[in-house]
């Protein structure tokens, strides 16, 4: 057999390591186009927007939107959805009887998405999105609040929320709890859990937390488009 040249095998090494290079020249690439896409197309309001008042968009899952409306069952009046993403928490709630419900998000392309939505379930004119900064959004006649942020934002918007809903009002939050107001119920686990606080006239109600192991998840049937 014929022993292969050490300068050709050095040769085929740096041609590979090259191709490698190369390669990861084109993975970072695509990474940096997706992100500017993110945030060309996905967060185009951001700019607008007090870097520490930024939310990114993460979409509800259906076990969460169910969360969502088994603790505001039973309720009536109107629901807000401050970020409300593609829309469907606020058709889910509307479709539930919560009416009028109401969409406030930023990102325009997302407000359109939940506008086609709504028109494909046969709702366009009975719910209404906007697209407005939620912080800019006056909630004084707001009796069903829901909210999926982040953490950072949480203790500021505690300070909205009680300055400026109702008496009676409930806020429904998903993903994360307020940081210093205790529910008065929880359901779920993990990423799909969420928590209710009423508000009085003394701001939100104050009582012990459910403790995990004794937090019942029925499931709510998914509504049909009428």
């Amino acid at each position: 057999m014929e022993q292969d040249d050490p300068a050709e095998a050095l040769t085929e090494l740096r041609e590979r390591q090259l191709s490698a290079l190369e390669l990861l020249q084109v993975a970072a690439g695509s990474s940096l186009a997706a992100y500017a896409v993110w945030a060309l197309l996905l967060h185009p309001g951001f700019r607008r927007v007090p870097l520490r008042l930024q939310v990114p968009y993460v979409g509800a899952s259906v076990r969460q939107v169910e969360h969502v409306l088994l603790l505001l069952r039973g309720r009536s009046g109107k629901l807000v959805d401050l970020g409300s993403g593609d829309g469907r928490i606020v058709l889910a709630a509307h479709r539930c009887g919560l009416r009028p419900a109401v969409g406030y998000e930023l990102n325009p392309w997302l407000v359109r998405l939940a506008r086609l939505y709504a028109w494909r379930a046969g709702c366009a004119s009975s719910v209404c999105y906007h697209r407005e900064d939620l912080w800019k959004v006056s909630l004084r006649d707001c009796y069903n609040v829901s909210v999926f942020l982040a953490p950072s934002v949480l203790p500021l918007l505690e300070d909205k929320l009680q300055a400026e809903l109702p008496e009676g009002a409930r806020v429904v939050s998903g993903r994360f709890p307020l940081p210093t107001w205790q529910p008065v119920a929880v359901v779920g686990e993990g990423l799909d859990r969420v928590w209710a606080y009423d508000i009085h006239s003394g701001g939100p109600t104050v009582q012990a937390s459910l403790a995990p192991s004794s937090v019942l998840v029925p499931r709510v049937p998914e509504p049909q488009a009428g």
